[in-house]
C-alpha cells in the first residue's frame, strides 16, 4: 500500500536517480532491524536446487543491486535468495546517461547501463559488511574494454575473487549492453568458456573445501536450435543451473511508446512470453538434467506459476519490483508456498 502511494512520486523522477533514492531508503530501513516496516520473513515452502536449500523460490534478479550495497535492505523484503551484480573485475562507469527508461503503459523498462559497477573488490567489501546469512548469488561479467577473445580471463578473475563469498555464481553472457558479449553463447565460444570456468571451479573447490554451484544466464532472443546447443553444452560441462532469461533486444509491441525505440535491453511485461518460451524449450532439451531459474516479466503470482509450470524451479524478479513494489514479493512467497 505504501509503495502504491510513493510510486507516482518516484516515477516523476529520472529513473536512475529514483533507483538510487530507493536503494538509500531500503538501506536506511534495514538498519532499523525488527522495526523496519517492510520487514518480512522469508518463510515459504523450502526447496533444494543446485544442492542449496532455498527457504522459498522467489529471488531478486541481478541488476538491481550491482554493487551489493543494499543486501540487507532487499533481504528484509522476504526473498528466498538474492543475486547481486553484474560485477566486473575492474570498476567501470557504464554507458553514458541517460541509460534507463520507463515504459509505464507496457509495464516495461529499457536499460543500457553497460555493467556500471564499482568493481569486484568493492562488492566484496559490501558483502563482508552485510548481516544477511541467506543464499547469495553473485553475477559476474567481463569488462567492456576486454576483447571478447580474452573474456575468459575476466570471468576467471571474477570467479576466483567471489568464490569464497558466494552461495552460487551466475555467469552473465547475455547482456545486450556490452559489445559482442552475446557471442559467448555461440557453441565454440561457450565450450571454451565453460571448459575454463569448470576447470577453475574444480581447483577452487579443492582449495576452499566446498563446491560453489555455477549458473549461466542466457538471452531470450535465441532460436530453438541455439537453445538445444546451449543446453547440451551446459550438461556436458557440468554446469549446475541455467538462468532464463536476460533482457530482450526486441521492441515488439513497444515501438509506438515513448522511449520504446531506445537502444538497450527491454525487461518487464513484454519479455514475459519470449522468456517463458525459452524456459519451456530449455526444459524439454534438458529433460531434468539441471534446474532452470526463470527470470523475465514476472509481475504477478499467475506469471510466476506459469514459469514453474513450464519447467522452472525458482523465479527471480526485477522490473516487477519496480512496478509492484514489495507487495509482489509477499504475494509470490505466499502464493507459491
Amino acid at each position: 500500500m505504501l509503495y502504491r502511494t510513493l510510486r507516482p512520486v518516484l516515477f516523476q523522477i529520472d529513473p536512475e536517480r529514483a533507483h538510487n533514492i530507493t536503494l538509500g531508503c531500503l538501506k536506511a530501513l534495514a538498519r532499523l532491524g525488527s522495526l523496519n516496516p517492510l520487514r518480512r520473513s522469508p518463510a515459504g515452502r523450502p526447496r533444494t536446487v543446485m544442492g542449496l536449500t532455498f527457504p522459498n523460490p522467489v529471488g531478486l534478479a541481478a541488476g538491481l543491486d550491482k554493487n551489493g550495497e543494499c543486501i540487507d535492505g532487499f533481504a528484509a523484503l522476504g526473498f528466498g535468495f538474492l543475486e547481486i551484480g553484474t560485477v566486473t573485475p575492474l570498476p567501470q562507469p557504464g554507458n553514458p546517461k541517460p541509460r534507463l527508461f520507463r515504459l509505464p503503459k507496457a509495464e516495461a523498462i529499457i536499460n543500457r547501463m553497460g555493467f556500471n559497477n564499482a568493481g569486484v573488490d568493492q562488492l566484496l567489501k559490501e558483502v563482508g559488511q552485510a548481516r544477511y546469512e541467506g543464499i547469495l548469488g553473485i553475477n559476474i561479467g567481463k569488462n567492456k574494454d576486454t576483447p571478447i577473445e580474452k573474456a575468459l580471463e575476466d570471468y576467471l578473475t571474477a570467479l576466483r575473487k567471489v568464490y569464497p563469498a558466494a552461495s552460487y555464481v551466475a555467469v552473465n553472457i547475455s547482456s545486450p549492453n556490452t559489445p559482442n558479449l552475446r557471442s559467448l553463447q555461440d557453441s565454440d565460444h561457450l565450450d571454451q568458456l565453460l571448459m575454463g570456468l569448470m576447470a577453475e571451479r574444480a581447483l577452487l573447490a579443492l582449495h576452499y573445501h566446498r563446491t560453489v554451484p555455477l549458473a549461466v544466464k542466457i538471452a531470450p532472443d535465441l532460436q530453438p536450435a541455439e537453445i538445444e546447443a546451449i543446453a547440451d553444452a551446459l550438461v556436458r560441462h557440468g554446469v549446475d543451473a541455467v538462468i532464463a532469461t536476460n533482457t530482450t533486444s526486441s521492441r515488439a509491441g513497444v515501438e509506438h511508446l515513448k522511449h520504446g525505440t531506445e537502444t538497450g535491453g527491454l525487461s518487464g511485461r513484454p519479455v514475459f512470453e519470449p522468456s517463458t518460451r525459452v524456459v519451456e524449450q530449455l526444459a524439454k532439451a534438458l529433460n531434468g538434467k539441471l534446474p532452470i531459474i526463470a527470470c523475465g516479466g514476472i509481475l504477478s503470482l499467475e506469471d510466476a506459476w506459469r514459469k514453474l509450470d513450464e519447467g522452472a524451479e525458482l523465479v527471480q524478479i526485477y522490473s516487477g519490483l519496480i512496478y509492484r513494489g514489495p507487495e509482489l514479493v509477499r504475494e509470490l512467497v505466499e502464493g507459491l508456498g
